[in-house]
């Protein structure tokens, strides 16, 4: 089995409500419009998200993959998504929490994984045999930092007009 994974996990401040952050982070098409790499994310009649990512690693080229992400938690001061139960290749989870600081400044908890398993590394890509499970996974948590990161600047510019 090759298996490439990457993670994200950090806490920012937004100068908002926690209601409006929860709201915004609910909201898929965010995703969609901020995040690079995320090129499309259609929400199916079943409540199941598609995502549709393509994120280029350096020494292996362009990497495109689907994920299908269903809600598993939708509470007041968190969300949360994980693989739908049927998938066994491409795994995306993420989680957001919030928590109101003070008045209009909300503390977020966000994390994401990404774990993409094949039976054998060419399934993959040609290259990933040739460049291995930790430098894919090492670039692959690198970019989904980069894109994150991107992602949460556009954020508190939506957020914190």
């Amino acid at each position: 089995m090759f298996t490439v994974k990457a993670a994200y996990s950090d806490d920012f401040e937004l100068a908002t409500t926690v209601e409006a952050a929860k709201e915004f982070f609910s909201d898929m098409k965010n995703f969609a419009r901020l995040m690079p790499g995320v090129s499309e994310i259609h929400i199916d009649n079943n409540g199941i998200a598609h995502w549709r990512i393509e994120a280029d690693v350096p020494m292996v080229g362009t990497i495109r993959q689907k994920f299908a992400v269903e809600k598993t938690e939708d509470s007041d001061d968190r969300i949360e998504w994980f693989p739908i139960k049927a998938e066994t290749e491409n795994l995306l989870r993420f989680s957001a929490d919030f928590l109101q600081k003070a008045k209009d400044v909300t503390l977020v908890h966000f994390t994401q994984m990404v774990e993409i398993r094949r039976r054998s590394a060419r399934d993959l890509h040609m290259l990933a045999g040739l460049v291995g499970e930790t430098i894919i996974s090492n670039e692959m948590t690198r970019k989904v930092s980069e894109m994150i990161n991107i992602f949460i600047q556009r954020a508190k510019e939506r957020l914190e007009k």
